[in-house]
This record gives C-alpha cells, structure tokens and sequence, in this order.
C-alpha cells in the first residue's frame, strides 16, 4: 500500500507506480482542495496525461483552453502539451492521474515535497532540478 505524499496542501497516493507496471503506466489519486492550484505550468516531454474526475470540479488549462472536470468527465493531455490546473470551486477535487508510459512514480512527488518546507515556502531552484531529472517542462502561462 502507497501512503500520500502532501505536497504544499495537495495530496498524491499511488495505487500502482512504474515498479508495479513494468513501466507502463503511473496510477494515482490527487486530491485538490478548495481554492487551491498548481503553480507551474508545465509539459511532460516523455509521458502522456489522463484525468478522470472523481469528487468535486477542477479547471485546467491546455495551451490556453480551459476545460472543467467533473465527476467521471476525462481529460487527455498528451506529451508535450503546456498545462496547469486550480480548483476555484468550495470543495476538495479528487480526481484518478494516469500517466503512461510510467517515467516517474512516487519518487518525483516525493522530491517535490521535500523542495517546499512546513509554511509552505518553495525552494524554486530545488523544483526546478527535481522537474528537470524527470522530464517535466516549466511553460510560460
């Protein structure tokens, strides 16, 4: 069993990793809470992206175009597609992450979570080191 990883106040809990799927595919829950959002807009150069909402509405942002996801909605984001994500709704988002193929597992979350410490201040040149070893691209807004 995969216990969360908090990041900022984001939580990821893997139900199956890399190591699990031979590298086919990253499984987690994120869990989103109200009035919260991803600072970094960014592009996977070697992975593509799938979100299946499961509680409560996020938005996110593809090259621009803003998509909701709801319960059971789904968003592709391919491989080097800019994207972000906020949830400006009054309730907690949760939604099912499947990336594939599976380059970056519990490890990368874990990484990002030791670069932002216990008030929530962001070590940006840390990040940006931990994004850049898993092919993770910061994008321009």
């Amino acid at each position: 069993m995969h216990h969360p990883i908090l990041i900022g106040n984001m939580s990821i809990t893997f139900l199956k990793s890399r190591h699990e799927t031979e590298g086919e595919a990253d499984i987690f829950e994120l869990t989103v809470p109200a009035h919260a959002h991803l600072n970094v807009p960014h592009l996977h150069r070697d992975y593509d992206e799938t979100i299946i909402g499961m509680n409560g509405f996020t938005t996110w942002t593809l090259d621009g175009k803003e998509h909701q996801i709801g319960p059971g909605q789904q968003l592709h984001i391919p491989r080097g597609v800019a994207h972000t994500y906020v949830n400006t709704f009054r309730a907690t988002a949760r939604m099912l992450c499947i990336l594939t193929p599976g380059k970056v597992g519990p490890e990368y979350f874990r990484e990002l979570a030791a670069a932002i410490d216990p008030e929530g201040k962001a070590d940006i040149p840390a990040i940006a080191a931990v994004m850049a070893r898993y092919g993770i691209i910061p994008a321009t807004a």
